[in-house]
């Protein structure tokens, strides 16, 4: 896109997105960070001031949320609320990881789909002078969720699999490479975007009480495997799929998500502590979420693949 057709975009980001907004603007000149007060009362409820709310009238707006637990979420939603309301443009929400999405479904009577709760959340975010809001988020759990949105927003869904495979590609073993799946649900997802590679799909099959992971096809023998999925909880399942790997002969094991939830500092039970055999070669993830970026730092054998300049492209649709 010629420099005369981009848009200007104010950029406003939660406290906990700060570095990833300073990336995002990194990445172009058309997005000029902007503030916001996040104050609390005495109660604890939040007192918030957006600076400079005059000057976003007739400009492009966006905030980069992060919906990383229930206590952050409504001082968020307060701003994203407000921000369309203040003449501006255009209005886009950045939210890369949809933290409801693998709750999308009921399985009986009584089951509350709170990733359909999330998105009516987001649907009632007030129309801006422009029309409907945008809502970017990255590498939904469902691609079926888009139709749990209203006609107030429209869902822009983007993927981190460019980054993985840039990253694949930079690999001295970037020609024994082999994408395997978790499940029939990821390899549904995501093999498409992965065709030119080999590929190995998982599954769990119930044994007495037990689900056991076992290779439903692909041969990992010899290859350097790469366990390819939307996001990780506990990182139980991924581990199960490094050990059947293994002893179907994977010459070396790695892990991608675009979203590392690891929740109780789950990410812990992948590091390379000493005198421990090291399962994973590498375990990618974006920066979705950010606390878990902060907490991981540069502990092996996790990479960060940022997800900024892919935002400030989508920035500019």
């Amino acid at each position: 896109m010629e420099n005369s057709q981009k848009k200007q975009v104010f950029l406003f980001y939660c406290a906990e997105c700060e570095d990833l907004a300073r990336q995002v603007a990194s990445q172009s000149d058309h997005i000029t960070l902007q503030t916001i007060k996040w104050r609390t009362f005495d109660d604890g409820f939040p007192n918030i001031f957006i600076n400079n709310a005059q000057d976003l009238r007739g400009q492009h707006v966006a905030f980069l949320a992060s919906f990383s637990s229930q206590g952050v979420i409504f001082e968020q939603l307060s701003v994203i609320y407000a921000l369309p309301r203040l003449f501006v443009a255009s209005f886009t929400l950045v939210l890369p990881f949809f933290p409801t999405g693998s709750f999308e479904r009921m399985e009986e009577e009584g089951d509350v789909a709170t990733a359909f709760t999330m998105a009516r959340m987001l649907s009632n975010i007030p129309i801006s002078k422009g029309g409907p809001n945008s809502v970017l988020i990255y590498d939904i759990h469902a691609l079926q969720e888009r139709f749990y949105f209203g006609d107030h927003v429209l869902p822009l869904f983007e993927t981190g699999i460019p980054l993985l495979k840039q990253r694949l590609h930079q690999l001295p073993d970037s020609d024994k490479i082999v994408v395997a799946f978790p499940d029939d649900g990821a390899w549904k997802r995501f093999h498409k975007q992965l065709d030119h590679f080999p590929m190995v799909v998982c599954n769990k099959v119930r044994e007495g009480d037990k689900r056991i992971v076992r290779i439903k096809e692909g041969n990992p023998a010899g290859y350097h495997v790469v366990i390819v999925d939307d996001l990780v909880q506990s990182g139980g399942t991924l581990i199960e799929c490094q050990k059947v790997l293994a002893a179907h002969g994977a010459a070396k094991v790695s892990a991608y998500v675009t979203h590392g939830v690891f929740p109780k500092r789950s990410w812990e039970r992948f590091t390379h502590k000493d005198g421990l055999e090291k399962a994973f070669a590498y375990f990618w993830i974006t920066d979705s979420c950010p606390l878990t970026v902060k907490a991981v730092g540069n502990k092996a054998p996790f990479e960060v693949l940022s997800l900024a300049g892919s935002i400030a492209d989508a920035l500019q649709i």
